[in-house]
């Protein structure tokens, strides 16, 4: 009976630590990833103990980055808060993401509760808090799969999203409310019915010199997968630019910024360099003709 007792007891310990080294490994090791390479000569230097992008990812002095107006989408993207650095991805469920080795940081906004916020999904709740938190709601709309427009200005208005077979229509059921808990509402009903592929349709094309925070790298499909740009800087001599991806991914996960496996040098940004047409990000592989922009 004592050996039995002793088993069990062994067997409880053994849980607990493994699930507590899990969560203290992982971010550990995605700090000695994340910094390599990382060193005064190259100049681009992670400050860990920031909690704002543009603050956390230090660019050289040859570089500069690029200025928008104070209340633009780019300085909106640029400015966003960060969870503490080391944190690690989480599923909407509250799991961790099997690969911990392709992001450096995380923002900080929700998931939700549902496996709905996936990579396009990510894009457009970015670009709808843009527009929220600015007031700018007749801008809030983004395309079902099957073409149908679901406006924001309809929603707070107090209609709602009827789908029958491959019908769509608008109902009002509700009171006029913009509050934040319909504004949610409504996107998990946008991520529910868009994807990759009604988001391209509703992008035009930028050319990848161009490339500014808002510019979204896409690949329309079943599976597809979309990043979004969150900063850029340029090469105070040569003009060139550098950008940030952010991603989710399948399932839904935390948002993150995506690491760059090709350039540890630079990691997490990316050169935007014409000449070199491919752009391979951790988890997808895309061309310089897949960056793409919001129209309006």
């Amino acid at each position: 009976m004592v050996c039995i007792i002793k088993y069990f007891v062994c067997r409880i310990l053994y849980k607990n630590i493994k699930r507590t080294l899990k969560h203290i490994i992982f971010p550990l090791l995605l700090c000695s990833c994340s910094l390599a390479g990382k060193t005064d000569t190259s100049g681009f230097v992670i400050n860990s103990s920031a909690q704002i992008l543009s603050e956390r990812f230090v660019i050289p002095a040859s570089f500069k980055r690029i200025d928008y107006p104070a209340d633009s989408f780019q300085n909106f993207l640029r400015s966003f808060p960060l969870r503490r650095y080391g944190t690690p991805v989480k599923l909407f469920d509250g799991s961790l993401k099997n690969r911990q080795d392709v992001h450096c940081s995380i923002l900080d906004i929700d998931t939700g509760k549902k496996d709905l916020q996936q990579c396009a999904d990510a894009v457009m709740r970015l670009r709808a808090e843009y527009l929220y938190k600015t007031g700018q709601y007749e801008k809030i709309h983004f395309n079902f799969s099957n073409g149908f427009r679901a406006d924001y200005h309809k929603w707070k208005l107090g209609y709602r999203i009827r789908i029958r077979s491959n019908q769509v229509s608008w109902i009002k059921t509700a009171e006029a409310d913009n509050s934040r808990k319909t504004f949610r509402e409504y996107l998990d009903v946008v991520f529910m019915y868009a994807g990759s592929a009604s988001l391209e349709r509703e992008l035009k094309k930028v050319p990848i010199s161009k490339v500014s925070p808002g510019d979204v790298l896409i690949q329309g499909g079943s599976p597809g997968h979309a990043l979004i740009v969150m900063d850029t800087a340029e090469d105070i001599k040569t003009g060139r630019r550098i950008f940030i991806l952010a991603q989710s991914y399948m399932p839904a996960q935390d948002i993150h910024i995506v690491i760059n496996p090709e350039n540890e040098e630079i990691s997490p940004w990316y050169e935007a360099d014409p000449s070199v047409k491919q752009i391979n990000t951790p988890e997808w592989n895309f061309t310089i003709d897949d960056l793409m922009r919001f129209k309006d």
